[in-house]
């Protein structure tokens, strides 16, 4: 049987080696435009597509590949006689290799000034096609997508002039997964062109960016993915400068620090742990900003996760260098502050270009057997109709104070308190299953620094109890969404202490 390889790829990496030592291991090359110049300029021997339908491209190369000269070769069974006397009939000869990728889709919508008409003309018909055709046949056929396993099949060929059944099901399973995440870009572009919301069928991909030691326990497999043109100002995106790797909760915890820092346009620090902040705070600068977070909770910090949105320094470098923390996220960091924190060997450092426009994406969360989508949380309180629910308005350090407890409260887990003043957190309560009980946990945390300050609720108080607390406390202002049928009751007991108290009219649950 006359053997033959149809190569036609736009990533050309490797691509003149491999159709080189497939030459000289007695395959007959066939080729197309870009492809065939490359292999020609470099003196492999090839023929063109062309040659082997009798028909040339057309329609500006839209019509090529699409005919049963090149399709027969690739979906003929090799064993079936029947097969074999049709393409005899038809002067078909079988394609035992194929090696194609695609248009460059995904690079043609990364471009900021892409059109609508470039991207569509970017969209692969042929190559698809080819290598689905290859894949389903793959019990004859070996098809290639990823240039890295051009090595892979060339040793196997010079080893016993063939290529193994295993590997090429493994070849065939990695075209569908690469033809499935192509068709998924492609879908959501045109899904986003068409300004579909909730479209009949959700599709989207990942590509792996590492496999992780194990998930939440030692016991739980785990492995991180990120998706192709997500948002850069990410954990997934990140630059990781320094320390051993990251680990599942390692991510989980950053993300959730990133999250709660992009709230901020002044010097912020941002220290989590189990996705929860325990310190947050704001200053003149990093420094300042950092000593207010690590004050705010100076025990929880131990082992947490750090993120800042300004260059760490040589001061701030020290202060964080004093206490034992998993990772640092920042901007940049100064050369000073490398050289004091890479000392660490297994300390952790991000960088993140923060000054890259957030993207804004849909927040998926799994379920067992399915996905619940929704739109991220990005409501601000400039979004909110704020009212002042009692006789008293608050202060303008009060007002300072409240809006800076109502940026971190949205990031906590509900049922969720936060108490705070102008510049940080005093004490946090996360994760209660009554909202009293989350407020006594962020009082006693804050302890005599409550007295005077303010306290932020994430979803509207049920019964007056989280205000008479509140007031026992020392609590002289208090921000809530409002909306529950017993307010008056909250509002008459704030008035009762003098505690000033804003309704914003929007809750922020997070479960």
């Amino acid at each position: 049987m006359k053997k033959r390889a149809l190569i036609s790829v736009s990533d050309k990496t490797g691509v003149v080696e491999f159709a080189r030592h497939l030459s000289e291991l007695g395959y007959e090359l066939i080729s197309t435009g870009g492809t065939k110049n490359a292999l020609q300029a470099a003196g492999v021997p090839v023929i063109s597509v062309s040659d082997v339908t009798g028909f040339p491209e057309i329609l500006e190369g839209r019509v090529k590949t699409l005919n049963p000269y090149i399709h027969g070769g690739l979906l003929a069974k090799f064993s079936d006689e029947n097969h074999q006397k049709q393409l005899a009939e038809h002067k078909i000869d079988p394609i035992q290799i194929v090696c194609v990728n695609l248009y460059p889709f995904q690079q043609t919508i990364a471009k900021p000034d892409v059109t609508v008409e470039d991207a569509i003309e970017n969209i692969d018909i042929g190559g698809p096609t080819m290598l689905r055709a290859s894949a389903k046949n793959h019990e004859f056929v070996t098809v290639v997508v990823d240039p890295t396993d051009y090595e892979v099949v060339l040793e196997e060929l010079k080893a016993s002039g063939d290529v193994e059944k295993a590997t090429r099901r493994k070849l065939a399973a990695k075209v569908f997964r690469h033809t499935a995440a192509y068709d998924a870009m492609i879908a959501e572009y045109m899904t986003d062109l068409a300004g579909e919301e909730n479209p009949e069928k959700m599709t989207v991909t990942y590509e792996l960016k590492q496999s992780l030691r194990y998930g939440e326990n030692p016991h739980q497999k785990a492995a991180f993915y990120r998706k192709p043109l997500g948002s850069v100002f990410s954990i997934a995106n990140a630059t990781q400068l320094h320390g051993k790797e990251l680990s599942y909760n390692n991510i989980n915890d950053a993300d959730a620090a990133l999250q709660i820092v992009k709230e901020f346009t002044e010097p912020a620090a941002v220290a989590v742990k189990h996705m929860n902040p325990c310190g947050v705070g704001t200053g003149t600068d990093v420094y300042d900003a950092f000593t207010k977070a690590f004050a705010a909770d100076p025990i929880s910090i131990f082992g947490g996760i750090i993120a800042l949105n300004r260059e760490v320094d040589k001061p701030t470098a020290e202060k964080l260098h004093e206490i034992f923390l998993e990772i640092i996220i920042a901007p940049s960091y100064s050369e000073e502050a490398l050289e004091v924190l890479t000392s660490k060997k297994n300390l952790r450092l991000l960088t993140i270009p923060f000054d890259e426009k957030v993207k804004v994406e849909n927040k998926h969360v799994s379920i067992e057997g399915g996905l619940l989508v929704q739109d991220q949380d990005r409501f601000t309180l400039e979004d909110a109709t704020v009212t002042v629910a009692t006789k008293r308005e608050p202060s303008e350090e009060e007002w300072k104070a409240l809006k800076l407890g109502w940026k971190v409260v949205k990031h906590v887990k509900s049922n969720a308190i936060v108490v705070n003043d102008a510049d940080m957190t005093l004490g946090i309560g996360a994760g209660q299953m009554n909202r009293v009980g989350a407020a006594k946990i962020a009082l006693e945390q804050a302890g005599e620094k409550a007295t005077g300050a303010v306290l932020a609720s994430d979803a509207f108080f049920p019964m007056d109890d989280t205000v008479e607390a509140a007031a026992k406390a020392g609590i002289t202002a208090i921000i809530q969404p409002g909306g529950s049928i017993r307010d008056e009751d909250s509002v008459k007991k704030a008035d009762e202490y003098g505690i000033a108290m804003v309704f914003t009219g929007v809750r922020h649950f997070k479960h």
